[in-house]
């Protein structure tokens, strides 16, 4: 659901349309532009699509998209107007390449052809040339992937095939045609228009896009836009006639000019194929070929060229790729000509037409082709025998014999090849000086030539007419060593605190201290309050443990012990002293005492309840159960057995006592309460006879044996009287109605499936307070003997406690331990920390037992505490901190990662891979969602092992409550209107979903995590059996009452077993399935499983989205059925921010109308209302009597009937029960409540006061844009039942303790992920709560739950990439720890492992040759000394780590002068600004779509808003500075690649071998040598880095760029782009055909105009994204300016103490890097005006010069200073 509106109406857009109906194609391409597609294209969402979005889902590639992808690229010679080439096997490489890169980030995808879209490939219009050769390729790039076994390819003719209507992919990749241009095709708009439509109703059908051309394949991921499906079920949204019309008509057109050349020479072949496809005779495919040509071109027929055409592919057939790596011959243009007009054009449709009709394949390579032209025009002499060899001339000359070719002369043609281009042979680049002793040592196994000199500056300054240098001024910080010891955004803080050995705080005045108080006080009061809502596992609120200090202990066992005197006495049976007898006398009168009192207690009890029943009964047996004296065995036993008694009684005198569901209520509440007190373990003689009579009563006699537990010794009867169910005389029942109706198993399955024993092999254990299963005492004992662990098991299953064991294991272990807790979010984080305050405290002699460090705030010292709970990016930080390294990073003992599936992420994830890089600790990672973690948990253990530190991988796949799943049917009308909780009856629209019910053909296989109920196992049995789907004999073996024994009581474990067998003989029914033809066996029991109700709606309806209004209008009734139900508390998941307030907005709202409208018709309401005025107006008279009264002794009794009236507090205004969700029955009040808002409420800005309205309703949002403290709010309301309704992103899916009874899903989303599927759904079924939870699908396509219930967890994927910015934080993190013992280990260890990450093929010896070079880049860059110390401009390039290249990009640019230039301008506004445009240009870049950039699109949106929306490029000057950088960055990298390629050629094998098929290209010819082969190995180019295949179009080993050096670079040299630090991306001009997308100018234009609206309206921002994108690039100026302002001080006469300007740098903001889900700062209103006079943001023309800073580097800081000024004060603006 979009109600965002973010979506295009196309019905509104087509009424307001003024199209006419006789316009032309361009006409209404630019209709169908401007009016759907680049309004569309802004709903369209930037992301990963497997990581963040399909998973393991499968997907379709369109297959002419890939084939276009394919004969685009720039670098194959094929079908180029300039080169007569075509290198088909180059093409087939860039094939496989693209696929194997799907492949490698474990994509799950089928090729599909629509014949409607070959225009992307043939481009009719164009040349013939052009477009008979795409037409060949084409024909020979669909074969190939025929004969892939690894790929799928299918063929449809349109998106209304019915075998496509049956094919459901997740989504389609897709080329959209692109952007009309200048100069291209006559018919372009026609092949665009086309495309355009047919997308329009790919979407339209329930599909999602997301273009192929222009996705990056980055690291692991594969980044594009995603555009969401439009079905919806009202089937509105058409085109208007005229656009379909002219549709049409482009169709006609393009398939008149595509098929006509075609079917002109097709007419002419002789034959088809009349042998078996197996058998493949290239002799008869070639004479075919000659004979179509010479047929169909009679009068434009050149046979000599065709001679050789045959020739050269004869020879092909036995040539390496080697010999195929070629240079375009030199040639006049009359031979140009005459190939590229007339034989070409003639001969490739002619091969064209034959392997169409031969369903064959040739090898062609035009260049080869010329080579042996040219070879045999230059040496008439020598005979074709001795050219060729006798093979290929036999062939050749029998073919031309058919052919009746003339006589070949080819010496004419000689002069018609000019002499061959000098050719230059790359040298790769010398190195740099440079030596080190730790990397020294790494890197003694490359072996590379450097140069002798010292110094180099190979950034050029900007030329300046001035006095003064543009550069930055290093005079005096000239190659500084830049010492990492200060706050990121703020160098007056130092990292290390003054006990370890940092610098002394700052002296607080009285204002800052009395501000800390306060928000110390605040916060701690927010932990209590937060602390008290958590439970454990059970249910029970948390006791909080004191833990003694190591130092404490110590203490006392230097204390002499008392001796303890004890009796000896060599006998075993020795008598007892009289003190020991005394005392056990006095413990058997205790106990003697305590049973009477219980008994009393339960007889008085018992009585009192003799006279309730009803909802009386059970409340007060509620009550009962929650008194500590029934944890007494014996009292507990007692009230179960009363509870039997009186249900008993109800049963009997209930109207319809036997009818099946009275039956099934009763007899299951009996068995539930038998199995509690066997559980309990106690017994008297009654109690077991009472049991027994039930047991035989109703059919369960056979467990007796089991379930009755014998009578203690000290037997007493009952304090009742148990009702008679068996007579005495006969045993036999005196209720027949009682005795279940079916074997006591079936009964089990059918009813007692959630109350069923769910322990795994669960014994004691002293270790833990309760009952671990085998799998949990595995996790204990390896964390006794401190291993590194992976965990993965479900939600609810039980790892929690694994964290909070290793905690008190390093509390108790000592007092300097340390444990860091990594959570994703700063969420969980505080979550986290409130459950250790619940659960430990301990005296560390002032220091804290545990600490909060994120981004945005710290809680007690992250570096003088024992746990400390933190974000990756923070601890990340911290593990390349130097100061650290030296004294906090070696107490590290564990480091615990919470959700490490997190690691696949698309942002963020290396992150991860670093800590358990650097890590010096063993780890524990835990999460429930690791698809195939066997592959993970490998490169983990070996990660570890290299530590030194054993790993244990523990795999539990059982949830402890199962997910029961409904579909509510939003298409059926409710019958009555909503008006009120009290009147409302369920509309039934709740429809059950088994999981096998909703099985479509595309289920091949299930998931390993699909578990059925008990229920569901018997539904299916029942299902195939009825069906008759499997043999006979399986059925009976499958029969329920076969498979299990009886006797005992079903365990969870039995069920899983059965459920395995019944998943095992569905398999093979899996592999027939076809869910279009019902006749199947499996198609049956499908039907046969459906629910009724659904099964009516018709297929289209089901599976299309209902629009806004109508999901709008039911969320109402949604939430009221599952309050009628009982199915609340629930979290509606909603993955758009804007959804979920708007969804919680208009819930409340139709509350407040309704209410509004009862109170106004109300009788009720009126009288009330008129008591209440009564009330009012005798106050004054109440009061005198109360005056009165106090000069009198009145009774306490008479006191408080005078108060207890109900006036006294009623408050009007207050929701009323009826029409509010909040939870009745708790102990939590609304004045309490008030209390709590008032605590939020100055931080709520007025825009978001709604959101406390809500929460008096008990509705809630939460999401991370909202505030932290009413997040934290809603948590705890949620957790205390107060709040019932949260409508949420997924920020309440990672971990958050919020359990509900159910998750619900509002709506599709690309973020509904099936790894976030998972992660929602397993927030319900609330351990020590629900012995079930319940999944709700609302306003899903049915076709996108089935997706969802059958997907599979993707593998994990992630990268580690060694960048350029991490070499040089390793060495920053050496040399400022003064090479510490720790920070050697690290760099030693992450460059020793075999496989520095778990998804990379780098293997170590590359990845130590990348590492030297980009050693080199960064000495270059004069970021490191010749020592590898890092210099002054470090800070920026460190402290921007997570941007680069971007980083270096602004290093470069202040080196070069660039950034002084833009600073001196004589305009501080424009300086500022323009620096604004810098800064956007390379930070916080996202692209727009190109739709949206077309110019008409743009001038409407901007003619309407503020904004510019395309973002200027860089200046010429910047762009200059930074192409002629790259051009060093890829000298340097292509001498790596020259150098590792040259000097492990043996290493790297053979690079013959295509990348998918594997098939190998290396030539054996059966002749052995002749003159041509020898000519052609002689002549080919020779490539050391250089893919062969790459070479095969002429291209050597000089390189465009890094991407070019990067994606065709040879076989086993893995070079990954983005670990180099290109500025090809910044430098790049906006160009569709180069992959490239406009930038879009949001972050230059909220600094203009500070409007987030329009940013949301003109630059198709989000309103949820708005907060952490300007935030990032606030921080990100922060950092630029602290940097600066550093190195500045270090120049300054006076040195560190000169702080320019004076200017405040008081942020807490500790990281430079952004965690996952932004945190809104919190200011009060009263302390900023506090601050003034304490300081702030200062005017720039105040500051003061410091001596010896220049006038150029303080004018750049005065700059920055005030960009980020402005900047942040709009910013500031946004979210006060």
């Amino acid at each position: 659901m979009d109600f965002e509106e973010f979506e295009v109406d196309i019905e509104r857009a087509i009424e307001n349309s003024d199209l006419s109906k006789s316009c032309t194609i361009t006409q209404t391409l630019d209709w169908v532009d401007s009016t759907w597609y680049a309004p569309e294209s802004r709903n369209a969402r930037w992301m990963d699509l497997i990581g963040d979005y399909a998973g393991a889902e499968p997907f379709v590639i369109d297959g002419h998209s890939l084939l276009q992808v394919v004969l685009d690229d720039r670098l194959l010679s094929l079908a180029k107007d300039d080169d007569p080439s075509f290198q088909i096997i180059h093409a087939i490489y860039l094939l496989e390449r693209i696929l194997q890169n799907f492949r490698n980030r474990s994509a799950n995808f089928d090729i599909v052809f629509f014949d409607v879209n070959r225009h992307l490939v043939l481009r009719a219009g164009e040349s013939e040339f052009i477009v008979a050769s795409r037409a060949l390729a084409r024909r020979l790039l669909y074969k190939h992937l025929q004969s892939l076994d690894s790929v799928n390819t299918f063929t449809f003719t349109s998106l209304s095939d019915k075998n496509w209507l049956d094919y459901r992919p997740m989504f389609v990749m897709v080329n959209d045609g692109g952007t009309l241009k200048e100069g291209v095709g006559q018919f372009a708009a026609h092949q665009i228009l086309t495309q355009r439509l047919f997308i329009f109703d790919l979407l339209a059908s329930g599909l999602a896009m997301a273009p192929l051309q222009g996705a990056d394949f980055k690291d692991t991921k594969i980044l594009t836009f995603v555009f969401e499906s439009k079905l919806r079920s009202s089937q509105g949204g058409h085109f208007p006639n005229a656009v379909l019309s002219a549709g049409v008509a482009a169709r006609d057109i393009l398939t008149s000019h595509e098929q006509g050349p075609f079917d002109q020479v097709r007419s002419f072949v002789l034959g088809e194929a009349s042998v078996s496809p197996s058998f493949f005779d290239l002799c008869a495919t070639l004479r075919n070929v000659g004979l179509s040509y010479l047929s169909a071109f009679k009068s434009d027929t050149q046979p000599l060229l065709l001679a050789v055409f045959i020739i050269h592919i004869l020879l092909l057939k036995d040539m390496s790729v080697q010999d195929r790596a070629r240079r375009l011959p030199p040639m006049k243009p009359d031979l140009f000509t005459s190939l590229t007009k007339s034989f070409l054009p003639h001969i490739l449709r002619a091969t064209e037409a034959v392997v169409v009709a031969n369903d064959a394949s040739l090898d062609i390579d035009i260049r080869v082709f010329l080579c042996i032209l040219r070879y045999l025009s230059e040496h008439p002499a020598q005979s074709l025998t001795e050219v060729l060899g006798p093979t290929v001339v036999k062939d050749a000359e029998d073919i031309f014999s058919e052919l009746k070719l003339p006589h070949l002369d080819f010496s004419h043609l000689s002069v018609s090849f000019l002499p061959d281009d000098l050719y230059e042979i790359p040298i790769p680049l010398k190195l740099l000086p440079f030596s080190n002793p730790v990397f020294d040592e790494e890197l003694s196994a490359v072996r590379i030539v450097t140069e002798g000199v010292t110094r180099t500056n190979p950034v050029e300054p900007v030329a300046s007419g001035g006095e003064e240098s543009d550069e930055w001024d290093d005079s005096s910080t000239k190659d500084t060593h830049f010492f990492d010891t200060q706050h990121w955004h703020n160098h007056k803080k130092a990292i290390l605190p003054q006990h370890l050995g940092g610098e002394a705080a700052a002296p607080m005045t009285e204002w800052q201290r009395n501000r800390k108080l306060r928000s110390d006080q605040r916060f701690m009061k927010t932990l209590h309050d937060q602390a008290s809502t958590l439970t454990g596992a059970l249910g029970a609120v948390l006791e909080q443990v004191k833990i003694p200090s190591a130092a404490s202990l110590a203490n006392q066992r230097s204390v002499k012990p008392k001796v303890v005197h004890v009796r000896s006495s060599g006998k075993s049976t020795s008598k007892l002293s009289k003190a020991d007898v005394i005392r056990e006398q006095n413990i058997a009168k205790k106990e003697s005492k305590q049973a009477s009192e219980s008994a009393a207690w339960i007889a008085s009890r018992v009585q009192e309840m003799e006279s309730l029943d009803g909802a009386s009964l059970e409340k007060c047996l509620q009550v009962l159960t929650r008194n500590p004296r029934t944890r007494e065995a014996s009292v507990g036993a007692e009230i179960r057995v009363y509870r039997m008694h009186r249900l008993l009684r109800e049963w009997i005198q209930s109207t319809n006592p036997d009818s099946s569901a009275t039956r099934d209520k009763y007899s299951l509440s009996l068995m539930r309460l038998v199995k509690e007190v066997w559980e309990i373990g106690f017994s008297t003689k009654e109690m077991a006879n009472a049991i027994t009579s039930v047991l035989m009563t109703l059919g369960f006699s056979d467990y007796i044996d089991s379930f009755v537990v014998s009578g203690s010794a000290d037997d007493r009867p009952l304090t009742f009287r148990f009702v008679k169910l068996v007579k005495s005389k006969t045993k036999t029942a005196v209720y027949d109605f009682m005795q279940i109706q079916e074997h006591p198993i079936i009964w089990q399955l059918r009813l007692f499936g959630e109350f069923m024993d769910r322990s795994m092999d669960g014994q004691a254990d002293t270790r833990v307070t309760f009952k671990p299963d085998a799998w949990q005492r595995e996790v204990l004992d390896a964390v006794d003997q401190n291993m590194s662990l992976l965990v993965v098991a479900p939600t609810s299953a039980g790892k929690t406690f694994i964290s909070y064991y290793a905690m008190e294991k390093i509390l108790r272990g000592s007092d300097d331990g340390i444990l860091v807790y990594i959570a994703p979010t700063k969420a969980l984080v505080a979550q986290v920390a409130a459950e250790i305050y619940a659960r430990y405290s301990k005296d560390l002699n002032g220091r804290s037992c545990w600490a909060i460090h994120s981004r945005d705030y710290r809680v007690h010292d992250p570096q003088n505490c024992q746990i400390l709970v933190t974000v990756p990016e923070i601890l990340a930080i911290m593990l390349l901190s130097p100061p650290l390294a030296k004294m906090w990073t070696p107490r590290l003992k564990y480091v615990v990662l919470d959700e490490i599936h997190t690691i696949g992420q698309q942002e963020g994830g290396a992150v991860w891979e670093q800590i358990l890089l650097l890590s010096p600790c063993p780890v524990i990672g835990l999460s429930a969602t690791v698809g195939a973690p066997e592959k993970f948990n490998e490169w983990l253990e070996s990660v570890q092992k290299a530590g030194g530190f054993q790993h244990k991988f523990v795999h539990y796949p059982h949830r402890y409550s199962h997910l029961r799943k409904f579909y509510y049917n939003i298409y059926e009308k409710p019958r009555d209107a909503f008006q009120g909780l009290s009147t409302y009856k369920t509309t039934e629209r709740m429809r059950f979903l088994h999981p096998l019910s909703i099985l479509s053909s595309s289920t091949r296989s299930l998931p390993s995590d699909l578990a059925l109920e008990a229920v569901d196992t018997l539904h299916l049995y029942r299902a195939l059996s009825t069906c008759k789907a499997l043999q006979p004999s399986i059925l009976a073996a499958l029969d329920p009452v076969v498979f299990f024994s009886s006797g005992k009581l079903l365990q969870q474990k039995d069920v899983i077993q059965y459920e395995e067998a019944l998943k095992q003989h569905l398999v093979p029914l899996l592999s027939s399935f076809e869910s279009q033809d019902s006749g199947t066996p499996l198609s049956r029991v499908i039907v046969q499983l459906q629910d009724d109700d659904l099964s009516r709606i018709p297929d289209r309806v089901l599976n299309s989205a209902p629009s806004r209004v109508v999901s709008s209008e039911n969320i109402i009734h949604l939430v009221a059925d599952l309050h009628a139900q009982g199915d609340l508390p629930g979290i509606f998941f909603s993955f758009d921010r804007s959804d979920c307030e708007y969804m919680a907005r208009r819930l409340n709202r139709v509350l407040e109308i309704k209410e509004d409208r009862w109170r106004k018709t109300s009788p009720e309401w009126k009288r009330k209302m008129a008591q209440y005025e009564a009330y009012l107006q005798s106050a004054k008279e109440r009061e005198r009597q109360a005056a009165r009264a106090s000069k009198h002794k009145v009774d306490e009794e008479d006191k408080r009937a005078d108060t207890s009236e109900w006036q006294a507090s009623f408050r009007p205004d207050d929701p009323l029960s009826d029409f509010s969700f909040a939870g009745q029955s708790i102990s939590y009040t609304l004045s309490e409540l008030e209390e709590d808002i008032a605590d939020i409420a100055w931080r709520i800005p007025p825009t978001l006061e709604w959101t406390l309205k809500c929460l008096r309703r008990g509705i809630a949002v939460h999401h991370a844009g909202m505030n932290k403290g009413y997040r934290s709010l809603v948590e705890s309301l949620f957790r205390r039942g107060f709040v019932r309704v949260i409508f949420a992103t997924g920020t309440l899916a990672l971990g958050i303790n919020a359990p509900t009874k159910t998750s619900i899903f509002c709506g599709d989303s690309p973020f509904l992920t099936a790894l976030m599927y998972r992660q929602c759904a397993g927030r319900a079924g609330r351990r020590g709560y629900d012995t079930l939870g319940k999944v709700v699908f609302y306003a899903l396509p049915m076709s996108r739950v089935q997706r969802l219930v059958f997907s599979k967890l993707p593998s994990l994927s992630a990268s580690f990439p060694v960048t350029s910015t991490l070499v040089v934080r390793l060495f920053n993190l050496l040399e400022g720890s003064d090479y510490s013992t720790i920070a050697v280990a690290a760099v030693q260890r992450l460059f020793r492992l075999p496989q520095i990450s778990f998804s990379s093929e780098e293997g170590r010896y590359q990845l130590l040759h990348h590492l030297r070079f980009s050693i080199d880049y960064l000495r270059r860059a004069r970021l490191l000394d010749e020592q590898g110390k890092p210099l002054n401009l470090f800070g920026i390039a460190a402290h921007l780590y997570y941007t680069e290249p971007s980083n270096l990009a602004l290093v470069t640019l202040l080196r070069s002068g660039v950034v002084h230039q833009i600073c001196a301008q004589p305009s501080l506004r424009l300086a500022k600004r323009d620096f604004i445009l810098l800064m956007a240009n390379l930070f916080g870049r996202r692209y727009l779509p190109p739709a949206c950039t077309k110019e008409e699109y743009i001038m409407e949106v901007v003619k309407k808003s503020p904004s510019m929306v395309i973002l200027p490029p860089l200046s010429k000057t910047a762009r200059d500075v930074l192409i002629d950088q790259e051009h060093e960055i890829l000298q340097i990298f292509t001498g790596y690649a020259l150098t590792y390629g040259a000097q492990h050629q043996d290493d790297l094998g053979s690079d013959h071998i295509l990348p998918l098929s594997k098939r190998n290209i290396s030539g054996t010819a059966e002749d052995g040598t002749s003159l041509i082969r020898d000519h052609l190995h002689r002549t080919a180019i020779r490539v050391v880095a250089r893919s062969l295949f790459v070479a095969n179009s002429g291209h050597d080993d000089h390189f465009n760029s890094v991407r070019d050096l990067a994606q065709t670079a040879r076989r086993g040299l893995s070079l990954n782009e983005h670990t180099i630090p290109s500025f090809d991306s910044i430098t790049g001009r906006t160009n569709q055909e180069d992959g490239k997308y406009a930038l879009n100018a949001y972050l230059l234009d909220f600094y203009m105009h500070g409007q987030v609206a329009a940013l949301a309206a003109a630059n198709a921002v989000r309103r949820g994204d708005v907060w952490y994108l300007l935030e990032e690039f606030d921080l990100t100026l922060m950092t630029v300016r602290g940097v600066l302002e550093q190195l500045l001080q270090k120049g300054s006469v006076g040195g560190k103490g000169a702080t320019p300007g004076n200017a405040n740098l008081d942020e807490e903001a500790d990281s430079g890097y952004a965690s996952l889900d932004p945190v809104q700062w919190e200011d009060e209103e009263e302390e900023a005006s506090g601050k003034q006079g304490q300081g702030g943001w200062e005017s720039t023309h105040d500051s003061q010069r410091p001596p010896g800073v220049s006038a150029a580097d303080w004018r750049v800081f005065e700059v920055i200073k005030g960009a980020l000024e402005e900047f942040h004060e709009k910013f500031k603006a946004m979210w006060a």
